[in-house]
């Protein structure tokens, strides 16, 4: 016998309306629940001079991304060029 989800529909029914890709699978998650493990997030504070925000400001303009995307970005960049 297989087990029931909160919405009523058992594991092998879901996997086959994910399978088919004809139905949406969204009503049958909760959202609420949803992690991504390994990517969790962690506020940091960072002090950066005038000159560095402004010119961090300037290039994500650029880029049509926001500050912090830009920073983030980058990061991951340099991280995973040098790991």
């Amino acid at each position: 016998m297989s087990k029931q989800t909160k919405n009523g529909i058992s594991a092998e029914e879901f996997d086959r309306i994910f399978d088919e890709g004809e139905e949406d699978i969204l009503p049958y998650l909760d959202m609420n629940s949803i992690r991504r493990p390994g990517l969790e997030s962690k506020r940091v504070n960072v002090d950066f001079p005038v000159w560095m925000v402004a010119a961090l400001d300037k290039e994500a303009r650029h880029l049509g991304v926001t500050r912090q995307s830009l920073i983030k970005l980058w990061l991951a960049d340099r991280l995973q060029s040098h790991g």
